[in-house]
C-alpha cells in the first residue's frame, strides 16, 4: 500500500486499484482510479440523479468528487461548493476529477444566499473532521435549498451518518424536511453501525431501490452486495 500526505490531517492511500482519502478518522472517498466511487451512497445519489432525469447539480461538499465525476461522465452540469480548496486539488489530482467540472471554494450556505439560480438537484454531502454542520440540519438551511431548486422535478439529497439502529438523527431530519417538502423518503438500511444514510426529498414519487449505473474497475462485487441490501425504510416514531 502506497500513502501519500498531500496535506496535514488529509492522507491517500493507494492499493490494489483502490485510492481512498482520509480527513482524520473520516473517510472522504474510496474509488477506483477512475474516480468512480466504491461507496453505495453515492451510486444511490447517482441512480436517483440519473432516474429523475436531473440535467444540473449544485453540490456542497467535494470529498474526492466521486459523485460530481460520475455525474460529470454521465452528462450532468456540475457546480461543486466547499470551504476546503485543498478538497478540489486532491480530488484532481488523486480522484481524475474532470476540469471542466465548475469548483469554488466558498461556504455553502453563503453560495445559496447570493447566488440565486435554481437548480434541478442540490446535493448535500458535507462532512469535516468533526462531522457534518450543525447549520446545515436546520430548518432555515432547508428552507433556503429549496427556494434554490426548480419549482418542478426539484430533488434535494442529503448524506447522514447513522452510528447505529438506535439513533434517530435521519428520522428527526426527515421530520424536519418534510415541513417543507410534502415528499420525503429515507433510504437506510438497519443492522450496520456508522452506516451512511440517504435522504431525499422533492419529486420523489417515483424514486425506486438504487442499483449501480457506472461500474467501478475494482470492487464492484463487494458494491453490488452492498447495493443489494438498501432500501426505504419508514420514519420511526420520536423518543
Amino acid at each position: 500500500m502506497k500513502t501519500t500526505i498531500p496535506a496535514p490531517g488529509h492522507i491517500i492511500h493507494h492499493q490494489g486499484g483502490r485510492i481512498s482519502y482520509w480527513q482524520r478518522e473520516y473517510q472522504q472517498s474510496a474509488s477506483d482510479e477512475n474516480g468512480i466511487s466504491l461507496a453505495d451512497y453515492i451510486h444511490a445519489f447517482h441512480f436517483f440523479l440519473m432516474q429523475a432525469g436531473v440535467k444540473d447539480v449544485l453540490m456542497i461538499g467535494c470529498g474526492g468528487g466521486n459523485l460530481a465525476t460520475m455525474l460529470w461522465r454521465s452528462g450532468v452540469d456540475v457546480t461543486v461548493v466547499d470551504i476546503a480548496a485543498i478538497s478540489f486539488a486532491i480530488a484532481r489530482k488523486y480522484f481524475a476529477m474532470p476540469a471542466g467540472i465548475s469548483c469554488h471554494v466558498a461556504d455553502g450556505i453563503e453560495w445559496l444566499k447570493t447566488h440565486r439560480r435554481r437548480h434541478g438537484a442540490i446535493v448535500l454531502d458535507a462532512f469535516g473532521p468533526t462531522g457534518m454542520p450543525d447549520v446545515f440540519m436546520t430548518d432555515g438551511f432547508f428552507r433556503l435549498a429549496k427556494s434554490r431548486l426548480k419549482p418542478r422535478g426539484g430533488l434535494f439529497l442529503m448524506n447522514v451518518i447513522v452510528d447505529d439502529d438506535e439513533d434517530q438523527t435521519p428520522d428527526n431530519m426527515v421530520r424536519l424536511m418534510r415541513r417543507h417538502w410534502q415528499g420525503v423518503k429515507l433510504l437506510d438500511t438497519d443492522g450496520w453501525v456508522d452506516r451512511n444514510a440517504v435522504i431525499a426529498a422533492g419529486a420523489v414519487s417515483k424514486l425506486r431501490r438504487p442499483a449501480v449505473l457506472m461500474e467501478p474497475k475494482s470492487g464492484a462485487r463487494k458494491l453490488a452486495r452492498q447495493m443489494d441490501i438498501l432500501d426505504f425504510r419508514k420514519i420511526r416514531r420520536a423518543r
